[in-house]
């Protein structure tokens, strides 16, 4: 199931799932499908994994102009809140967040259009993060949103003093500041 958000561009995605005493089965990507429900027809070029323990805070990140990538993104072990804040200056929604929770268990996965930085926290004792991108790793066109900006204030669900954060995500600027350094 394609469900559509407030924000252009961005679905959540429920797959049908089959299950029985062996296990389940579930298409996690179909591009026909993909482009039938959306009308977005995504060429997606590189996959990306990553595992994380409790409290580990990935974000906010996103890559500018023609480095810019959209992003399919799904829990393959553990939970995770999965966040965007759209900073795309002609949107209805610019500079609004949407989180969602994506576990292995609900196996929801969030198309995420350019114009998005992109984050996650890490809500059970470990998490492995998948997610598929339309544009190659350019690290030097890459740059993001601190993930406590008092103007976002987005709700991480955990405390401040659980976060385990890489020391160049402690140095973004804010959102205010990302606008005059981008």
């Amino acid at each position: 199931m394609f469900i559509s958000t407030e924000f252009e561009g961005l679905w959540v995605i429920e797959p049908k799932v089959f299950g029985d005493e062996r296990g389940y089965f579930f298409e996690s990507f179909n591009q026909k499908n993909f482009e039938k429900e959306t009308g977005i027809l995504p060429n997606f070029v590189q996959d990306n994994q990553s595992m994380s323990s409790f409290g580990v805070l990935r974000g906010l990140h996103l890559q500018l102009g023609e480095y810019a990538q959209a992003k399919l993104v799904r829990v393959l072990s553990g939970e995770i809140l999965d966040v965007v804040v759209d900073m795309r200056p002609e949107s209805a929604t610019f500079g609004k967040s949407f989180s969602i929770i994506i576990s292995e268990e609900n196996k929801k996965q969030l198309y995420i259009p350019r114009g998005f930085v992109h984050g996650f926290v890490v809500l059970s004792q470990t998490a492995t993060f998948f997610y598929k991108c339309d544009n190659f790793y350019a690290p030097k066109h890459e740059l993001g949103v601190i993930y406590d900006d008092p103007d976002l204030a987005i709700d991480w669900r955990l405390a401040k003093n659980q976060f385990i954060i890489s020391e160049r995500d402690r140095k973004l600027p804010t959102f205010k500041e990302f606008f005059s350094v981008s």
